[in-house]
C-alpha cells in the first residue's frame, strides 16, 4: 500500500513575494502606513534623547546610559520567519529599544531630580498577558498558525480553527 503523498508547504522563509502579498490581510494594508509612519516620531525621540543625555548627563555628573543594550536585533536568524516578517521585527525591536532607551534616561533623570516614590504603582508591565513564540522553534514549525491563534487569543477572538 503506498501512502498518498501530501505536497509539502514551503517554510515561511522560502516564500515569494506574490505569496507573501496574497497572505496579507486587509486590516494590515490599511494600518501599516499609520505603524510605519511612526518611525519618524520614534526616530526624532531616538535622537532627542541620546542629545539629552550627552549634553545634561555630564553637567549632573551622571553616568551615560548606554544604547546598545537597548538593541535586540535577534529575530533576523529565524529560519521559520519570512523576509518581510524579518523586515516587521526589526522595526518592533527598534521600537521597544527607543521605547526601553528613553524610559531609563527618564528614569535616571527623575532620580537625580526627585527621587521620591509614588503613592501608586506606576503601571510598567507588559501591555498583554498573551504569550509570545518561543524565539527557537523546531523543524516544520508554522508561524503563520501560531501568529493568527496569539491574534485570536489577544483580541478574544477564538475560533474553531483545528490550528487553535
Amino acid at each position: 500500500m503506498v501512502a498518498a503523498q501530501v505536497p509539502e508547504r514551503p517554510a515561511n522563509n522560502a516564500l515569494g513575494l506574490w505569496a507573501l502579498i496574497l497572505r496579507l490581510r486587509p486590516i494590515n494594508i490599511i494600518t501599516g502606513p499609520l505603524i510605519y509612519g511612526m518611525l519618524v516620531p520614534l526616530v526624532f525621540l531616538d535622537l532627542s534623547v541620546w542629545v539629552y543625555q550627552y549634553v545634561c548627563f555630564p553637567v549632573y555628573k551622571l553616568p551615560r546610559i548606554v544604547r546598545a543594550p537597548f538593541n535586540a536585533f535577534d529575530r533576523q536568524e529565524l529560519r521559520y520567519l519570512d523576509w518581510v516578517s524579518k523586515a516587521h521585527c526589526s522595526y518592533c525591536a527598534y521600537a521597544m529599544g527607543v521605547a526601553a532607551f528613553s524610559s531609563a534616561v527618564i528614569q535616571a533623570t527623575e532620580a537625580y531630580f526627585c527621587p521620591i516614590k509614588h503613592q501608586h504603582k506606576l503601571a510598567v508591565v507588559k501591555a498583554s498577558a498573551v504569550p509570545y513564540v518561543e524565539y527557537e522553534e523546531p523543524e516544520g514549525f508554522d508561524f503563520d498558525a501560531r501568529l493568527e491563534t496569539l491574534r485570536q487569543l489577544q483580541t478574544g477572538e477564538h475560533s474553531n480553527h483545528p490550528s487553535t
